[in-house]
């Protein structure tokens, strides 16, 4: 089965930003998570074009930080949870819950001219 990708060439936000930005206002943290969402949209649809996969598939993340400043954990966690909402807002998958995501990996490098994160989808199963 073919492996999609695409790449948001961008630092998304991290979880400890955003839980700072809910603890300022509820509306904050949402404008927050609304604003990187649509980001990532822009890119999925650019770069996915018709791209519709209607069963199981392992995420692949490759996040590119300008240095080391920031946790894994912090600049996965909240990055992740927008990447997969904007997947199913951008009907590349119809649910981002346990029966289309069948797992993820995580890899992370530095790159200080370059940072963002390419995202591959690997589908696990046409038959589930």
């Amino acid at each position: 089965m073919k492996a999609y990708q695409f790449t948001v060439p961008a630092k998304l936000p991290g979880l400890n930003e955003y839980t700072k930005a809910c603890r300022g206002s509820r509306y904050e943290g949402a404008e927050m998570k609304k604003q990187a969402e649509k980001l990532v949209s822009i890119y999925i649809k650019q770069q996915m074009r018709g791209v519709r996969i209607n069963y199981p598939v392992h995420l692949t993340y490759y996040w590119k930080e300008p240095n080391r400043k920031r946790d894994k954990d912090n600049v996965a966690g909240f990055g992740m949870k927008v990447i997969q909402d904007a997947l199913v807002h951008s009907g590349v998958i119809p649910d981002d819950g346990w029966k289309y995501i069948d797992g993820f990996s995580h890899y992370f490098t530095v790159d200080p001219d370059r940072p963002g994160v390419t995202v591959v989808i690997e589908p696990v199963s046409e038959d589930t």
